[in-house]
């Protein structure tokens, strides 16, 4: 199979995989629990160059237009300008931390663990800044309710997406069946 059309199909597989997971939530106030920071870890660790990128425009866009896709299958531009919409945009960065960083050597386990890690920062700090002017709330207040309560999921997370990955880059041929 055509390498481009090999990475195209791959993409999709990885947008899909995000709008399937991410709709699944557990609301714990105004922002719910959900595995879609688990699918961006994953696939940041999982491609190399905008392929991650791509696969989160890809699912933005598909919940931009109006399919049910956000956390608690939500959809709509509403959803993206809304107090959420600052983690959404985030992911992009975020993905792109993660590939980038995991790149350099897929073989080293603690790349795949800081660059979630920084990833997740970068999230938090888009995310809780959109929350504070959207809702015009303090940052003390945006840190209770978009920070705090989400630290130990996402490091619970960081250390499931990091060793799946990790097995995945190393112990398969997809990785180098996708870009070499």
């Amino acid at each position: 199979m055509n390498k481009t059309i090999k990475r195209i199909v791959y993409i999709a597989i990885f947008a899909s995989i995000l709008c399937i997971i991410s709709p699944l939530a557990i609301p714990i106030g105004a922002i719910p629990i959900t595995l879609a920071t688990f699918g961006v870890y994953l696939i940041g660790a999982l491609t190399k160059k905008l392929d991650g990128f791509f696969a989160v425009v890809i699912y933005l866009c598909i919940g931009l237009m109006g399919i049910p896709v956000f956390s608690s299958f939500r959809s709509g531009f509403s959803v993206l300008l809304g107090p959420t919409g600052g983690y959404l945009i985030g992911y992009l960065i975020g993905v792109l931390i993660i590939s980038i960083i995991t790149s350099l050597n897929k073989k080293k386990f603690f790349l795949y663990i800081i660059s979630m890690i920084i990833a997740s920062v970068s999230w938090y700090l888009f995310g809780t800044i959109w929350y504070m002017i959207v809702m015009d709330v303090a940052m003390v207040e945006a840190l209770m309710l978009c920070v705090i309560p989400f630290l130990l999921g996402d490091a619970i997370k960081i250390i499931i997406a990091s060793l799946v990955s990790y097995i995945i880059n190393n112990k398969t041929n997809i990785y180098q069946s996708i870009y070499k």
